[in-house]
């Protein structure tokens, strides 16, 4: 037979069993070894306020040099790459024919210009004769339509020949802007033409202002104003930052995308940057002085769409997780709206590492 149980260490089981049930998870933590961690203090600055945009590098003045004549080319000034003046001659057409139209023009000017001076002459013997009785006034009335009809055909022929020298004058194509030639199509001998949509015998570029255009979220649209400054980079050029203002801001948002076109100056007297870069940036919208900021690194989550994150904040050694409230960017800081204050330590390293109530060692910090 079994022999009972004495009452007393029944009693001393439940108990037992009763303690370990109830055991404080803080005091499994605390039995862990502490977390070596970096933190940082939560400090006050001023914010920059801005809205990110992302856009392309364009020239702000570019032209393209067609023919508005047919004709064969005779000669080219200029190769590609080669920086060039308003006005600067780039290539001539063959003008031969054009020359011998225009000097028949002269000829035919001169003919209508000695045959008006006639008829003048002609009217103001008629017109002394008249007056002396020795004249009818219908040989005054013919007198007056001959000298009207002969200035006419002199006046027909001199806009003919105003006509020939203003073909005979763009048969020379000059550069209508001031810039460099990107690019040149044609070479002596080529046969050029205006009908149609032919191509461009030359483009021509003004690098030394660009223009930046970017879309920008119709929600954000209130916040920009022209005259804003604009700072971007390219990662054509990594490491640096360039400089703009806001010209343009379109009074429509696109329909389909519902963002608003944004029009930026850029400066670029040393040709440092080149038309058709990817420029990322943002336009400075203002300042707020007085914000809480933490590294972003001390986020270990971050909802940017509702711009809210987690920090663990060091309180008597332990790690204690909060959310907060973010606000813009500061470099590489974050604006923080709520959640924390100034002065609070913030774990900047190690923090996935950490759950809610770990034992925390810092290692370095500030």
């Amino acid at each position: 037979m079994k022999r009972p149980v004495p009452p007393r260490l029944v009693l001393a089981l439940v108990a037992a069993a009763g303690c370990t049930k109830t055991a404080d998870p803080g005091a499994a933590a605390a039995g862990r070894p502490a977390v070596a961690v970096e933190t940082a203090r939560a400090t006050t600055s001023d914010i920059e306020q801005a809205v990110e945009v992302v856009g392309a590098l364009s020239a702000r003045s570019e032209a393209d040099v067609k023919s508005e004549y047919n004709g064969t080319v005779a000669e080219v000034y200029v190769t590609q790459w080669v920086r060039v003046q308003k006005g600067t001659p780039l290539a001539r057409l063959d003008t031969r024919e054009v020359v011998a139209v225009a000097q028949s023009a002269r000829a035919a000017l001169l003919q209508a210009e000695v045959a008006a001076q006639r008829t003048g002459r002609e009217l103001e013997r008629t017109a002394r004769l008249q007056e002396a009785g020795a004249a009818t006034p219908q040989a005054l009335d013919e007198a007056r339509t001959a000298d009207e009809a002969a200035r006419a055909q002199a006046a027909v022929a001199r806009a003919n020949l105003e006509a020939v020298e203003t073909r005979l004058a763009k048969a020379v194509l000059r550069s209508p802007i001031d810039g460099v030639v990107s690019r040149r199509t044609v070479n002596v001998g080529d046969y050029v033409e205006n009908m149609g949509n032919p191509a461009p015998m030359f483009h021509v570029v003004d690098t030394r202002a660009l223009e930046l255009v970017a879309s920008v979220p119709s929600t954000r649209i209130a916040e920009l104003r022209v005259g804003q400054p604009l700072v971007f980079s390219t990662d054509a050029l990594p490491g640096k930052e360039f400089a703009g203002r806001v010209s343009f801001v379109n009074p429509a948002a696109d329909e389909i995308s519902r963002t608003v076109k944004v029009k930026a100056e850029v400066p670029n007297q040393d040709n440092g940057l080149k038309p058709g870069l990817f420029a990322k940036g943002r336009v400075v919208t203002g300042t707020r002085a007085g914000a809480v900021v933490v590294p972003r690194t001390a986020l270990v989550s971050w909802d940017t769409v509702k711009r809210s994150a987690a920090v663990f904040v060091l309180e008597g050694g332990l790690a204690r997780r909060r959310t907060i409230q973010t606000g813009s960017l500061a470099g590489e800081g974050v604006e923080v709206l709520g959640g924390i204050q100034a002065g609070d330590e913030v774990v900047t390293r190690g923090g996935f590492n950490l759950r809610d109530g770990d034992r925390v060692r810092s290692v370095s910090g500030s």
